[in-house]
């Protein structure tokens, strides 16, 4: 006769040695992730810089074009004054070579004349949803970008700095400070070009 009931099979947990190795499998693969995590908001920052310096790039080349396309505008004798208007908003160049040099009304800006505030209205002209910035340092816990004008010895230059890695400065970097301090991107309005310095200080 079968019997209709079914078997009984006994259930079996796991082992105390079982589950010493899975916690040790975890522990190792936690050691070894940690590391990489630690890191990731360093490495999210230096990310964020190369973007908006890869978008700012973009856009002076849009208004050098601009520039090319009004029939290369020269301003004054210095090259200032030069005005093109890029979506409806004014943005002056050097007039000798077509490169933005400011967003602000009515400048004289040229790329032997440009102010911190040049820089920063040039910033916020040619980017649209540019990032927060200031040209004064006592801004920059509210603020994602502190901007600094410096000359490099043949013609100024723009100097944007990620104010988060800046935060234990204290004060204002100046000269040739951005080769060593701070992330930041450089630009030379004398030749568009914009070059990226990864140098977390903090």
């Amino acid at each position: 006769m079968t019997n209709t009931r079914g078997s009984v099979r006994s259930q079996q947990g796991f082992t105390l040695i079982e589950l010493i190795i899975v916690v040790v499998i975890l522990g190792l693969l936690a050691a070894s992730a940690l590391p990489r995590f630690t890191d990731i908001s360093s490495q999210a920052e230096d990310a964020s810089l190369e973007g908006v310096a890869g978008g700012f790039t973009s856009a002076v080349g849009i208004v050098r074009g601009q520039w090319e396309l009004d029939g290369r505008p020269a301003g004054d004798a210095s090259g200032s004054g030069a005005m093109v208007i890029i979506d409806g908003v004014d943005v002056y160049v050097d007039g000798n070579r077509g490169y933005p040099v400011s967003g602000l009304p009515d400048s004289s800006a040229n790329i032997n004349n440009m102010s911190g505030e040049d820089c920063r209205s040039l910033f916020a002209a040619i980017l649209q949803g540019a990032p927060t910035a200031s040209a004064d340092f006592a801004d920059i816990d509210r603020v994602r970008f502190y901007v600094a004008a410096e000359n490099n010895g043949t013609n100024d230059i723009c100097v944007f700095y990620q104010a988060i890695t800046l935060k234990n400065l204290g004060g204002a970097p100046s000269g040739d400070d951005y080769q060593t301090t701070g992330n930041n991107f450089v630009y030379n309005p004398r030749t568009g070009g914009v070059n990226v310095n990864l140098n977390r200080a903090n």
